[in-house]
């Protein structure tokens, strides 16, 4: 186990190697849509790309998210597979979001070995979901027309 300084040192190598291995700029939250993000996950066991929507209206959160479910067909067969749609998923802190992500089992940021699996699968899939959001933003955006 490490140190929490050694954590965090390890976690700051983890993203700037990862930063030098695909040097690009991510949307991430430069998505347009308030509370509606797309974001890298590592811990000790899995890696995760995912999309939050953590919209304080619960009315909003949930339009957003069943936008994304309507095009679920087209973004598994176009785009990405093996997403988990989760409407109401509970963070630690006790907030409700909806989450739609990928992981990946078996890395994890302290073994160096599994940085590359990591970082390709952090590439591929975010860019994934990034063409999709691209080529449908304007319909996910679109939540008046419910």
């Amino acid at each position: 186990m490490y140190s929490k300084e050694e954590s965090q040192r390890i976690k700051r190598e983890f993203w700037v190697a990862f930063a030098e291995k695909y040097p690009r700029k991510w949307v991430l939250y430069d998505t347009k849509i308030k509370d509606f993000s797309f974001k890298f996950y590592v811990d000790n066991k899995k890696a995760q790309v995912l999309i939050d929507i953590e919209h304080r209206s619960d009315e909003k959160r949930i339009a957003y998210f069943e936008k994304l479910e309507a095009l679920k067909n087209i973004l598994e067969e176009e785009f990405i597979k093996d997403l988990v749609f989760e409407k109401n998923h509970t963070l630690e802190s006790g907030k409700t979001i909806s989450r739609i992500w990928v992981e990946k089992l078996g890395v994890g940021f302290s073994n160096k070995n599994t940085w590359d699996t990591i970082f390709d699968f952090f590439n591929e899939n975010m860019h994934a979901l990034e063409m999709f959001y691209l080529e449908y933003d304007e319909f996910i955006k679109d939540i008046d027309s419910l």
